[in-house]
């Protein structure tokens, strides 16, 4: 993140890359900061959005070498390959907006006529030269390498391609008032994309329901279509996986599982994090913990907070 990406040979420092990528990073330079963000970005997303379950995604940790269970076919490697296409679209297109890039400027102003009460006009994320540099950079790995199989390929492909259709049917209509003394006689109103946290809470809904596939031939051509047979056909937006995760209940390198051992659980819940599943129903230990707090606030005249320091006990639970 430290690099100032203004000369070619900078591509060499980044592991992983496949041809395609190395020559699209030495003709692309300027953006490489934002593909080296939404790396960054990808991998707190989604830690943060699976701190509660069993899987915490700390098997992206080590990206771009990955553990097992993002490798096999898993939901898991779904929703990271869906997340990491969404978060390199999103990161380029807002550094459109922002005007960090000199090829590309605000989103194109919409086609739909504005309402009476707003017009056109702020600056809109460049959504559609996002989708272009991003699905160019996601997909070149999966398209030119001999790793994996054909059924993995066409599994990761769509669910890229899945993670940038959650993220174009998000792009928004935003909107700053103006006015006399704070009115809102005017709006200005302009396309824009929500954080990546909140794409990452609709790709975690979507891995709560992915669809197990098969890679087989319909007619000309190879499908992934649905294991079993009762179930609707896949949707794009759909995450689709190959085989069943890991329990993550126990420690298995082969499968990828870090096992749940000494993990914080929530003694009142009644969800994922809850103590009983967390913890795979081998109990749990109780310990206590001193936190330091802001408390007793008071707002002085003007314009500044002054508060104290308050000691608290807290108990905390851990998966035995």
């Amino acid at each position: 993140s430290g690099v100032a990406w203004n000369e070619s040979h900078h591509c060499r420092l980044l592991a992983g890359l496949v041809p395609d990528q190395f020559q699209m990073c030495r003709r692309n330079l300027e953006v490489m900061h934002s593909i080296v963000r939404a790396a960054r970005q990808t991998k707190s997303v989604c830690q943060k959005t699976f701190a509660d379950m069993r899987w915490n995604c700390s098997s992206i940790q080590r990206a771009p070498s990955f553990g097992p269970d993002l490798l096999k076919g898993t939901r898991e490697s779904a929703f990271v390959y869906a997340l990491a296409a969404a978060a390199v679209t999103h990161s380029i297109a807002q550094a459109c907006t922002s005007g960090e890039l000199p090829l590309c400027s605000c989103g194109s102003v919409p086609l739909e006529v504005p309402g009476p009460d707003f017009r056109w006009g702020g600056c809109g994320d460049n959504l559609r030269y996002g989708l272009q540099l991003g699905a160019a950079f996601a997909d070149s790995p999966l398209k030119s390498s001999k790793l994996g199989t054909q059924a993995l390929k066409a599994m990761n492909l769509h669910n890229n391609a899945a993670g940038r259709q959650v993220l174009s049917d998000s792009l928004d209509t935003k909107c700053k008032c103006h006015g006399v003394s704070g009115s809102c006689s005017v709006k200005t109103c302009w396309k824009g994309l929500p954080n990546l946290d909140e794409i990452a809470s609709d790709l975690k809904s979507k891995y709560l329901a992915a669809i197990k596939v098969t890679h087989r031939l319909v007619g000309p051509r190879k499908q992934l279509i649905p294991k079993e047979m009762d179930v609707r056909p896949v949707k794009e937006t759909d995450l689709v996986y190959l085989i069943n995760s890991p329990d993550y209940c126990t420690p298995n390198l082969h499968l990828g599982s870090l096992g749940t051992q000494d993990r914080q659980c929530n003694k009142t819940s009644a969800g994922s994090d809850s103590c009983n599943l967390m913890c795979c129903g081998r109990g749990y230990n109780a310990y206590t913990e001193e936190v330091v707090e802001r408390c007793h606030c008071k707002y002085h005249w003007c314009c500044y907070v002054v508060c104290k320091k308050c000691q608290r006990k807290v108990e905390r639970y851990v998966c035995k």
